[in-house]
């Protein structure tokens, strides 16, 4: 059962945003755009439209003074209109990398910048007319209408008063000279523009905070979903469990293959088994190479004895050992002195075998550093 919006009240994570992002789904607003584009726009006439329009009276200058040849010659007008065309876009060229720049930055100012293929594919739910009316009087379309009515209110307004503050300019420009008039109407239209474009604000304030909220509330999650996710990106605890089973065998087995190696033994006696190797041809210190508790202790007792190698019975030095020293590192040097006179047994013992000697007795006693004692 798909859950309800009314149980999304978790954030959303970041593999969700991150998911999000990649379909395209972040933050957008179109007011905020449209504001970003009109303001660049007439801020743009207010500072080149002198320069703009001396190129307009440039360039009505030199393709309107047509020679009597030139008139007459069928292929001239579109020679002339071609040329006309590409001055004028030339004109316009600072003014369009102006507006592509604005539409670029202003989105990413948002939300970020984000490419989705998923996100301009076609998908047919987008074609059916009961799906696009549902969406025309839910709550979101209402807000929209709401949006458009708000700005064809402000537009109205700020434009009533920019005609009743500019009717007497606009209608003076007929009496001006050329220059001038193309100049001054230059003026007044970037005016007019930087004030429709700066009533828009108060609809991009309306619509930026809206959408913001609105993306994140459609990214909420519920508890349930956010445990879903937690399983299919670290995986089941029954699947975690077997990997862990799976490495501690493998861990098992690469320490049993290492107790054959190893110089002694040294047992709780029953409980604790820790395995040492010393290699007398270096000068590093000996080496735990397996340790165990009850079950896993008794399966290095038997591989040893299988493998004849050493048994020695010292409960405090095999729990001082177990508890301080990891796999495959050097005995601390707190308990060189009680590992040295276990390896001196074992060499005694293993020296009395080959010479049939009689057998040393058993170290007793051997003193471990309270820091390393352990119940």
């Amino acid at each position: 059962m798909a859950d309800n919006d009314d149980d999304k009240t978790e954030e959303p994570t970041s593999k969700r945003l991150a998911d999000a992002k990649k379909k395209g789904q972040i933050a957008r607003s179109r007011e905020l755009n449209t504001f970003a584009m009109l303001i660049a726009s007439a801020t743009f006439l207010l500072m080149q439209g002198q320069k703009l329009g001396e190129g307009l009276i440039e360039l009505m200058r030199t393709q309107f003074q047509l020679s009597r040849a030139v008139i007459f010659d069928p292929a001239s007008p579109a020679l002339h209109f071609k040329q006309v065309m590409i001055d004028g876009l030339m004109l316009l060229v600072p003014f369009f990398i102006l507006l592509i720049f604005v539409a670029i930055v202003a989105p990413i100012s948002m939300g970020g910048w984000v490419f989705s293929w998923e996100a301009i594919a076609f998908k047919a739910s987008k074609m059916n007319p009961i799906t696009g009316f549902g969406r025309i009087f839910a709550v979101r379309g209402l807000i929209e209408l709401f949006k458009a009515m708000l700005k064809i209110g402000l537009v109205f307004a700020v434009s009533m008063a920019l005609y009743k503050s500019f009717i007497g300019e606009l209608l003076g420009l007929g009496a001006e000279p050329i220059d001038k008039a193309i100049h001054h109407a230059l003026t007044i239209i970037s005016t007019c523009i930087l004030i429709l474009s700066s009533s828009l604000i108060l609809v991009a304030l309306i619509d930026v905070p809206y959408q913001l909220w609105d993306h994140s509330k459609k990214l909420k999650m519920s508890k349930q979903e956010i445990k879903d996710e937690n399983k299919q990106s670290e995986g089941s605890p029954e699947i975690k469990g077997r990997q862990r089973r799976m490495q501690m065998e493998m861990a098992q087995g690469r320490m049993m293959a290492e107790v054959p190696k190893a110089d002694v033994i040294v047992t709780n006696p029953s409980h604790y088994a820790v395995a040492l190797r010393y290699d007398q041809n270096s000068n590093s210190a000996p080496k735990l190479v397996a340790k165990g508790v009850d079950l896993i202790a008794a399966q290095i007792r038997n591989v040893a004895i299988a493998a004849d190698v050493p048994l020695v019975a010292s409960p405090p030095l095999a729990r001082a050992l177990y508890y301080s020293t990891e796999l495959d590192r050097e005995i601390p040097q707190g308990l060189y002195l009680a590992v040295a006179q276990i390896l001196a047994y074992v060499y005694q013992l293993k020296a009395a075998e080959k010479n049939d000697w009689r057998p040393p007795v058993p170290p007793e006693d051997i003193s471990v550093p309270d820091e390393f004692k352990r119940d």
